[in-house]
């Protein structure tokens, strides 16, 4: 069936903004899916469509008409299901649960008399659900909330681990009461408390998390003490003197690294590598450091008040690693930071402090004790394995930081490993509470998996610590945040130069208790209800996918090795979790051999590489095909994080790989989904060049009866069949939405590879396969063709606009070049001109931009208007005066709205290819807004005829 996309891409760009209660915030995963997305991709994978089918012995479905009705309702159950505010509303979930029922029920019907109908077609029980590639776990966990018993697999033990935790383990002990000792200040509850859902098993985990923080500063709180301001400290500092006396506690001690200088006069000191000495950006509470030069030694000052220019930039010189010496302003290049670096000459030096002040951040100067203080600490253990050499996201080993160990300082290891140790110590508290607290006998479970289950949460609290007491943790001096940012900024452990080294027993962000409180709240928005199991196994082998629903999130082909991210995780879990889970946890590190992702580090090269994930994305499809229950569609994600727009089209070395492996899988593609399903804090490189939207692919298993055509005849489908799929999409149907010009070139790839792939093969003239690579250009030429206002209805003028934007764009270009070329439209330039879009004079021609049309224009009064006019005339009043004026402006002359949405459509595609980014937002903004500068179109007019009928 279509969906309202509008109403889904709304939900999930509004998640992103959803931060507390988010399954996401259990645990930090790179790339995952909105739930909204989710959700409604099952729904619409599981609900038969309304429209008229005549299949093999049967017919259903009912007339166009009446279709309709019932699709909008289907529709009308997505718009509600997608939102946030009803991810646990049990009335929208049983609208959606029971038009899943009722859809499996008439299936099971059709299908009564299929010889293994027993086996397959059970009206009184619904096909559990398989995600074999399951990640962050978004998709089983919508799939649970949906009512279906929900199985996740991964082969990454990290990913196991937090699908363990949404769809697993809340069911198995929904209604648990809790059995850990009250939090001091904590009232006693009622002997009739709610403990349903997944409430208890939260109040065990805040109550468990409450004494691991509270044991873990009474074995290391002296390495974290409080400051006491004294009046020397505030004679200078008038920001200080109302806490003279006052003991604050740390937020973070602020670190630049150093290298010895490489000026000869000055190569016994240690010159610090900062990229800021700001502070605080506040504009009315600038702080920052001044570094104060004595001879041949310097100290940090703390000042405040407006800084200048210079402190923004620290000691940086250039991007990248290229510094200044701070004594002698010689060059510090990166080949001698990482000469410095392998040879283990890489320090640090303290150059302030962040305190907790009254409802504000206070910064003092650094003193030796703090140094001392820190440098004192003695780790028992800290992590040997080896940070993978992947130059595309793992920095730190080019500059010697080679270890996972190296990323943490002396007293970040000592916290992390008593937190750890603590993990392992609460586990036996709650053995025995339990044991003390329950009548075993009634209970499914015993007090170790109860033991267990809570430790996998405790152990996730100490993860979000980890990820923001790192080394890679660097100070957020933006006036909102003033606050350390987390190791993963982006989808890589960069290099950092000056970095935050938080107290993680105080109240900021990123805090032992803070951790605490977010995974609390995530646990209680789980739906702890049906079934659900997560398990380690490789997609290519599994068997769990036998008769099940399938929808899931592959890897993408050149994506960055999660497993060697996920190692910054693991080597922490292990130590709190293996004797929990000794199968998941039996190596050192994660395994990464298999690995479905083409790494050509790891696998010799980008041939090897390019080989090795065909091969293995196609095996794992294979396994798909072959097993997915074949009354339900497969779902598949795709985003294009590597999607290149070229004059040729859409392409990319990733999406063809990718779609050739699902061909010859044996997969058919029957429907695309195009949805912007990336999450706003996706950690991924702002240089890429990454879109944020996905196409999720509908396939069936090809027919074994499918034939082979010739490139001829896939030629002529595709000039048939396109043109409706084209204006399905440019225009929407009843109930769905158009599709974004962003997304178009993308989107519309899917209706082509549907020809493509229904056909065992198409035949190249020399009796050849046709390849994915030949198809897609073929695909993009027939939607260039679709798009081109040349073979559309276009008049003279816009014709002539189209084809001199295309090579001036904005700028001017010679006269003599433009009359030829409007003869040829069957046009002139002076027309041009009247029209009131084009500028001439002195023997140059220059299109007028937007911008300088006249906001006074009526098309009622205009003699000339081409579509060219219209078009640019709706983007003006669109951006000065909203919707409601456009839509206003579209009434006066209806019958150019679709021309002008059509050249919308390929204006924005001209100026993708052509990188003019401002240009082309212009246009995408236009049509994101056409549903509703239509509806105010429709308005205003109804408004007219009712103003001029006689009462």
């Amino acid at each position: 069936m279509a969906l309202p996309l509008d109403d889904i891409n709304a939900a999930a760009a509004r998640e992103k903004s959803i931060r507390h209660g988010h399954p996401s915030t259990l645990h930090l995963w790179w790339a995952r899916r909105p739930l909204a997305a989710a959700r409604a991709v099952i729904f619409a994978q599981m609900v038969n469509d309304p429209g008229f089918e005549i299949g093999a012995g049967f017919r259903r479905g009912v007339n166009k008409k009446e279709a309709e009705i019932k699709r909008e309702k289907l529709f009308d159950i997505i718009r509600d299901l997608v939102k946030w505010e009803n991810t646990n509303n049990e009335e929208v979930l049983n609208r959606a649960r029971a038009a899943i029922r009722e859809s499996w029920r008439e299936t099971c019907e059709l299908n009564k008399k299929h010889p293994q109908a027993a086996e397959l077609f059970n009206p009184e029980k619904l096909p559990a659900f398989h995600d074999p590639f399951a990640g962050g776990g978004a998709i089983p966990l919508e799939a649970q909330r949906l009512g279906l018993e929900s199985y996740a697999s991964d082969l990454n033990p990290v990913a196991v681990m937090i699908n363990k935790a949404m769809i697993e383990i809340p069911p198995k002990f929904a209604g648990q009461a809790p059995v850990g000792p009250l939090v001091p200040g904590d009232h006693q509850p009622d002997l009739h408390e709610d403990w349903s859902g997944a409430k208890g098993l939260a109040e065990d985990v805040r109550r468990y998390g409450h004494w691991m923080r509270e044991e873990a500063f009474k074995r290391i709180g002296h390495l974290y003490p409080k400051v006491l301001i004294t009046e020397a400290m505030a004679a200078d500092r008038e920001d200080l003197k109302a806490y003279v006396g006052e003991e604050l506690a740390v937020i973070a001690w602020i670190w630049a690294r150093t290298v010895k200088s490489p000026n000869p006069a000055f190569s016994h000191v240690d010159v610090p590598l900062a990229s800021s000495f700001v502070l605080s950006s506040k504009r009315e509470k600038q702080v920052w450091i001044e570094p104060v030069i004595s001879g041949d030694k310097y100290k940090f000052k703390v000042r405040t008040g407006e800084y200048p220019k210079e402190i923004k930039n620290g000691t940086k010189a250039a991007r990248g690693a290229n510094f200044t010496c701070l004594m002698s302003d010689a060059a510090i290049p990166g080949g001698y930071i990482k000469s410095e670096g392998l040879s283990g000459r890489i320090g640090h030096t303290l150059m302030a402090v962040a305190l907790e002040g009254n409802r504000e951040r206070v910064f003092l100067s650094p003193t030796l004790e703090m140094e001392e203080l820190a440098t004192s600490a003695s780790p028992s253990w800290a992590p040997s394995a080896l940070i993978p050499e992947d130059k595309r996201s793992m920095f730190t080993p080019l500059y010697g930081l080679k270890t996972f160990g190296n990323l943490f300082s002396a007293r970040q290891l000592v916290a992390i490993n008593t937190f750890s140790e603590l993990v392992r110590e609460a586990r036996n508290k709650v053995l025995g509470d339990f044991e003390n607290s329950q009548n075993l006998q009634s209970l499914p479970y015993n007090s170790s998996q109860y033991a267990d289950a809570i430790s996998v949460y405790l152990s996730f609290i100490v993860d979000r610590v980890i990820d923001r007491h790192s080394t890679i943790a660097t100070w957020d001096s933006s006036p909102t945040k003033l606050q350390l940012r987390n190791t993963f900024a982006r989808q890589a452990i960069p290099m950092t130069w000056d970095y935050g080294e938080g107290n993680p027993f105080c109240s900021s962000s990123g805090t032992f208790g803070s951790s605490i409180d977010w995974v609390t709240k995530a646990i209680l928005k789980l739906p702890a209800q049906g079934n659900g199991t997560a398990v380690q196994a490789n997609g290519q082998t599994q068997d769990i996918s036998h008769l099940k629903v399938v929808s899931t999130d592959p890897p993408y082909y050149d994506n960055i090795g999660y497993a060697d991210l996920s190692d910054f995780f693991y080597i922490w879990m292990r130590r709190s979790l293996k004797s929990s889970f000794p199968a998941l946890f039996s190596t050192m590190v994660i395994l990464k051999a298999e690995e479905l992702v083409a790494n050509p580090y790891r696998q010799g090269g980008k041939d090897r590489a390019e080989k090795f994930f065909l091969d293995g994305m196609t095996e794992a499809m294979h396994n798909m095909a072959e097993k997915a229950h074949p009354s339900f569609p497969v779902s598949i994600y795709y985003a294009f994080k590597q999607s290149e727009t070229k004059e040729k089209g859409t392409a990319s070395t990733g999406w063809e790989t990718f779609l050739e492996a699902v061909l010859r899988a044996g997969f058919s593609i029957v429907g695309t989904w195009p949805m912007r399903t990336e999450m706003g804090n996706r950690m991924i490189g702002s240089g890429t060049n990454a879109l944020a939207s996905s196409i999720v692919l509908v396939c069936q298993k090809r027919e074994t009866t499918a034939e082979s055509i010739s490139r001829r005849q896939f030629q002529r489908q595709l000039r048939e069949e396109m043109p409706l799929a084209m204006e399905a999409m440019i225009g929407g149907t009843e109930g769905a939405s158009p599709i974004a010009p962003v997304d178009l070139a993308q989107s519309a790839i899917g209706p082509g590879m549907a020809i493509f792939s229904r056909y065992e093969s198409v035949l190249n003239q020399d009796g050849t396969k046709m390849s994915v690579h030949d198809a897609l250009i073929l695909i993009n030429r027939a939607i260039s063709e679709y798009l081109d206002p040349d073979s559309g209805s276009f008049d003279p003028d816009t014709l002539f606009c189209d084809s001199w934007f295309a090579e001036y764009g904005w700028s001017e270009g010679p006269f003599g070049q433009a009359d030829t070329l409007a003869r040829a439209k069957g046009t002139a330039v002076n027309g041009v001109v009247e029209a009131g879009v084009l500028e001439s004079g002195g023997g140059k021609v220059r299109l007028l931009k937007w911008q300088e049309y006249a906001t006074s224009w009526d098309p009622k009064q205009d003699h000339r208007v081409p579509v060219w006019q219209a078009c640019h005339q709706l983007i003006l009043i669109l951006n000065q005066r909203g919707e409601t004026d456009a839509g206003a402006l579209l009434a006066r002359m209806p019958e150019l709205g679709e021309p002008i949405r059509q050249l919308a459509y390929h204006l924005y595609t001209l100026c993708e290819r052509k990188k003019w980014a401002e240009e082309a937002r212009a246009y995408n903004e236009l049509i994101g807004s056409w549903h509703n500068i239509v509806a105010a179109s429709q308005e205003v007019g109804v408004r007219d005829q009712q103003h001029t009928m006689n009462f």
